[in-house]
């Protein structure tokens, strides 16, 4: 039996049909570009052909990824005053622009300015919008439509059944974009523009993380030239959180966005080495940035011998004071070690210029550059503002201690400085044990000397873990550009962990950023946070707490066992769920798992690692935890999560982060008792 010709699923299919065909037919004249008789030369050639090849991949169909998710029905043209009798204009809103031969638009890309009524449109303010369609697909194929009639009175406002299971969707895989999900209050993060940082304050399963991608990709789409001059970064807490993510600019047509950990950014030396709590603090803290300062610039000493340049059979003297004048001159202008030091040449050839003109000559700008590179005039910038490596100079901080002493009194006090000396001073900069602390240090240090390249746009996530000199570090990277930075202060799991976004933000040298709070939880379900926010009062009690607007109020139960085979018993009742499951556990009980897991015959992955429909069980150390997210969890030992940290305030939020990892199930299993705030 045939389809009805009527049969709006039977048209919008074929609608989909037609745009995957011009979508590749706009793909395939990409391909076929002949670049030979428009490149003047082969470096010409090889960007052009560079820029063809990252089209080509940005057209690419992906046939498991709906190609557009909604449709808008105006009731007139965007812009324009309805004429009597005339019909809207109509637009299908996907995760590209595709159009047809002839230049007509058959998808519009979610970030066009026509799209935006998709994410905001209400009854209240329905936007020009007669008909908000979303759409419903099994894999890549469209199986069902849903419609909101928002500018008829009589329609009632209802939840959107496609949101919902699209929202709760089981999870194989890394993530995904959130483009046919974005809530009014996520888009209006989204589409903030490039000029301001916007900090985001939101609990788990809030998609502060997907919001931040998204701004990204929103902004890539409104500043494209200036952001391909400038470059954008996306920095996250680890590699196995990176590569959770990294799958979600491409499969919005972005390529082009880097990413890197903080440890990336400030690789300067190999770490070798780690800190206990009490050095990591002190050498987070903001004020090693004045202790790295003072001891670098103590380097430059005033002149106390004349500079005597000898040229053909004349001699030009440059005084003592007019040497400490230069210098002087150069330390108050604030301008970095480094370009004050080559300044330093040419300002006392400068002074030698004057007297030459003085005395009749003509000299230009060669006899300039010449006197700058006199043996006399090296010898008296080597002797003042003399070459200061960074490494070797935090190496010579956290080895020496009366060097230290020195450039640290009236910063650090005595308990400080000993936290941070090494016991055992190391002999060079390659045979040091340098910890991640210390790479920041020299970073800092290598700043103060030459100023580090800034970018146009970069995405913080999991900010709050992250010490005022990483703040710096990453500041640093953005001094010309904006940020968008992502995080929950309730999920701060370092002894340094943020205490304020007020006061990250201006470490980050972003003081005039603008703080939005996500409460709504989209991820988590509702029995699973609500158990979790018992800890808020004891963790981060200024927080507003999440509330889930999920229908679907997911599994959760707390289960007391014997052992270790009851919880392998519990991850396999998980599995019999579609979607994945992520064992999570205190580090120091992994291994004991790893090998229940293994003698029960169950596979399973490692965090960052990509499940399949044959392995779906991922065992995760709470410490790597952050981040991630499964269909099923099933948490073990509670207290030894906590027992686990060097403190309880940030074990209890170890705990935290641990329990909020689950989108449709938790199954908390404990031998021990339970923490007593979990009561």
């Amino acid at each position: 039996m045939s389809t009805p010709v009527d049969d709006p699923l039977s048209r919008e299919r074929s609608h989909l049909a037609a745009s995957r065909s011009a979508l590749r037919a706009m793909r395939e004249d990409v391909e076929a570009l002949d670049i030979s008789d428009v490149t003047a030369n082969w470096v010409n050639a090889e960007a052009l052909a560079h820029q063809i090849e990252e089209r080509i991949k940005a057209l690419a169909d992906l046939s498991d990824t709906p190609l557009f998710f909604g449709r808008l029905d105006y009731l007139r043209a965007p812009g324009a005053e309805q004429a009597e009798g005339a019909e809207g204009e109509r637009f299908y809103i996907g995760r590209r622009h595709v159009h047809d031969h002839d230049g007509d638009p058959m998808v519009i890309d979610w970030r066009a300015p026509v799209s935006q009524p998709f994410y905001r449109a209400s009854k209240k303010n329905p936007m020009d919008i007669a008909l908000r369609r979303r759409f419903g697909y099994t894999g890549g194929d469209l199986t069902a439509y849903e419609d909101e009639h928002l500018s008829d009175p009589a329609e009632a406002a209802k939840t959107s059944r496609l949101l919902q299971q699209e929202i709760e969707r089981p999870r194989v895989g890394p993530m995904r974009d959130i483009v046919a999900t974005i809530q009014p209050e996520q888009d209006e993060i989204v589409r903030s523009g490039l000029s301001g940082t916007v900090c985001v304050q939101g609990g788990p399963g809030t998609g502060k993380t997907a919001v931040g991608l998204h701004r990204v990709a929103y902004l890539l789409y409104a500043h494209r030239e200036r952001l391909a001059r400038t470059g954008t970064l996306v920095i996250g807490p680890n590699r196995s959180f990176l590569h959770y993510i990294e799958q979600v600019l491409p499969a919005l047509g972005e390529l082009t966005v880097q990413q890197a950990t903080v440890e990336d950014l400030v690789a300067h030396v190999e770490i070798k080495g780690t800190d206990d709590a009490t050095a990591a603090v002190v050498k987070g803290d903001a004020r090693m940035a004045r202790v790295l300062r003072r001891a670098l610039y103590a380097h430059v000493t005033m002149p106390t011998e004349p500079v005597v340049v000898v040229r053909g059979s004349r001699r030009w003297r440059v005084a003592a004071y007019e040497l400490e004048e230069i210098v002087r001159e150069l330390l108050d202008r604030g301008i970095r070690y480094g370009a004050a030091r080559e300044a330093l040449p040419q300002r006392i050839a400068h002074v030698v210029l004057v007297q030459m003109e003085r005395s009749g000559e003509a000299p230009d700008d060669r006899v300039q550059d010449a006197v700058a590179r006199n043996s006399a005039v090296k010898a008296a910038v080597k002797a003042v503002w003399p070459a200061v490596d960074p490494a070797k100079l935090v190496l010579r901080l956290l080895s020496d201690a009366d060097f230290l002493a020195e450039h640290a009194a009236g910063i650090l006090d005595e308990e400080e400085q000993k936290a941070v000396l090494w016991a055992k001073p190391a002999r060079s900069v390659k045979s040091a044990k340098w910890s991640a602390a210390d790479a920041v240090l020299i970073d800092e240090a290598t700043d103060l000397i030459q100023r580090t390249h800034s970018l146009g746009h970069v995405v913080l996530d999991e900010a709050q873990d992250l010490s005022p000199m990483q703040y710096r570090a990453v500041g640093r990277r953005c001094t010309t550009g904006s940020a968008t930075v992502l995080g929950d202060l309730a999920q701060g799991t370092t002894p340094w962990a943020t205490r304020s976004w007020q006061e990250a933000l201006a470490h980050l040298g972003k003081r005039d950023a603008v703080i939005e709070e996500l409460t709504a939880g989209f991820r988590v379900p509702t029995d699973v946070i609500t158990y979790a926010s018992r800890l808020l009062p004891h963790i981060a009690p200024g927080l507003t707490p999440v509330v889930s607007i999920r229908e679907n109020p997911g599994h959760f139960e707390v289960r007391s066992v014997a052992g270790t085979t009851d919880v392998v018993d519990a991850c396999r009742e998980s599995l019999r769920n579609e979607g994945s499951t992520g064992l999570i556990a205190a580090d120091a009980r992994v291994p004991e798992l790893a090998a229940a897991l293994t003698e029960a015959g169950i596979p399973y992955l490692g965090p960052g690692e990509e499940t399949t429909q044959e392995t779906r069980l991922t065992l995760v150390p709470a410490s790597l935890a952050k981040g991630l997210e499964y269909d099923y969890v099933v948490l073990d030992e509670p207290r030894a999560v906590v027992d686990g940290e060097p403190d309880e305030r940030t074990g209890l939020r170890r705990l935290y982060v641990a329990l909020t990892r689950a989108v449709s199930g938790l199954t908390v299993t404990h031998a021990a008792p339970l923490p007593p705030q979990l009561a």
